[in-house]
């Protein structure tokens, strides 16, 4: 009886020689469980049988369900952030409107890769920002990139509307593609690919042919 307790409670610990992360096991666990039926599909006891350890194990590494969906939006916004970093960062060979294409790609292809985590981002019911600091730090970094991208197409002129208006732009296409009236319109992610090219091209043609001089 001892051994057998022993040996549950050493599951969901790195056997010695194995290199196993459960804390990143069971944010992919997680994921996965996000992926297949949305936030009420995801428990600490589903996440826990999923990623084969105990049910405490997960409390190890998060105190609840709210806190792994934390985590799933800082990754999120972390990997929105570098994304549109490295749009940004073609400005220098570029040019802005070669940029502001690219950022769009990158903000809608995430959310086009990543919908179940993209709903959730921006849902404080679903994670409260203000319990978790590290999401404000996370999503802050992917708002300073936009802000980065403002300055890039506006220069002197940019304001805190310019601002808005490119991140409605971005923001309110993916929103239509992932669960809005276009999703339905595109019978593969190659349609719906080409449509944010076109959508990118044609938006960032009228906004350099409404440029302040």
């Amino acid at each position: 009886m001892l051994e057998n307790a022993k040996q549950k409670k050493q599951l969901g610990r790195p056997k010695a020689g194995t290199s196993r992360d459960l804390r990143q096991d069971l944010l992919a666990t997680s994921l996965d469980l996000l992926n297949e039926g949305g936030p009420g599909a995801l428990s600490m006891r589903e996440v826990a049988r999923r990623a084969g350890c105990t049910h405490q194990a997960p409390y190890h590494y998060f105190a609840d369900r709210e806190s792994i969906l934390a985590a799933l939006v800082c990754d999120g916004f972390e990997n929105l952030a570098h994304q549109l970093r490295l749009a940004n960062d073609l400005f220098a060979t570029k040019g802005a409107r070669a940029t502001l294409v690219a950022s769009a790609k990158a903000y809608v292809g995430f959310a086009l890769a990543q919908p179940s985590v993209f709903r959730i981002m921006f849902r404080p019911d679903m994670c409260d920002p203000f319990r978790f600091p590290q999401v404000i730090e996370s999503s802050g970094r992917a708002r300073a990139q936009l802000n980065r991208l403002n300055k890039i197409v506006y220069d002197t002129k940019a304001k805190a509307s310019s601002a808005t208006i490119l991140w409605s732009h971005v923001h309110g296409l993916s929103c239509l593609l992932v669960d809005g009236p276009l999703l339905g319109q595109f019978q593969n992610a190659r349609q719906r690919q080409a449509h944010l090219r076109a959508v990118a091209e044609q938006f960032a043609d009228l906004t350099q042919s409404i440029l302040p001089a």
